[in-house]
């Protein structure tokens, strides 16, 4: 345990020693190498900036998000050239085919809502997802950034409130309910998609009856 913290220790100063010659591009570089990369403290490191630089609040969402949707592409390249059996190999196959049901109904969104979420949902399974479904690489770069977008003004804006220690809190209760979150996230979809699509009928039906009257 002693040697495991000493590497965290380490580990954790190297990071800090690295933003410092970074200066504000530092949130793009952890963001990208968090996306292509191991995982990396990218919530705390963008909650950090912020805190002590909410004059950049935006600036430093916008590149975290964009740092982490190009360091998503790597991944994408790998699925799209062939990363149907990777995919396979990491996940059961009732989930394989689940996630490849919410692509065929609704990937912008399939891709985006998991993009929100903060650690530890695996997100570098959808992404490789996104490409052995065939996502238009277009709309794969704007569901991750606009995932991101979403995930780091949220948290930008708690730590303007309730202080960086906010980071740490959230990465517990996501743990410990995860499911729960996940289930949330889904039931809030699906009445999003059936009020749209409710919607978009309502104004069909109005179209067609506005069409007969001029008939």
């Amino acid at each position: 345990m002693k040697t495991i913290g000493h590497i965290l220790v380490r580990y954790t100063a190297w990071i800090w020693g690295l933003l410092q010659h970074l200066g504000i591009w530092g949130v793009l570089v952890i963001a990208f190498s968090d996306s292509a990369l191991l995982g990396m403290p990218v919530d705390a490191i963008v909650a950090t900036y912020v805190y002590h630089d909410r004059k950049r609040l935006l600036f430093y969402v916008i590149t975290a998000s964009l740092g982490s949707a190009l360091g998503s592409v790597p991944l994408y390249l790998i699925g799209y050239a062939g990363g149907e059996a990777l995919l396979r190999k990491r996940i059961p196959e009732e989930r394989f085919q689940k996630i490849h049901r919410s692509f065929e109904q609704h990937e912008f969104w399939a891709l985006m809502f998991p993009g929100m979420l903060p650690p530890p949902t695996p997100f570098k399974i959808f992404v490789l997802a996104a490409a052995v479904f065939e996502m238009k690489f277009r709309d794969f770069f704007a569901a991750i950034f606009a995932g991101r977008f979403v995930r780091f003004l949220v948290l930008s804006m708690l730590v303007l409130f309730f202080g960086p220690e906010i980071v740490s809190l959230m990465a517990t209760l996501v743990r410990r309910h995860l499911a729960a979150l996940l289930l949330a996230v889904a039931i809030g979809l699906l009445g999003w998609l059936l009020v749209s699509r409710h919607r978009r009928r309502k104004g069909a039906a109005e179209r067609q009856v506005k069409t007969e009257d001029r008939g």
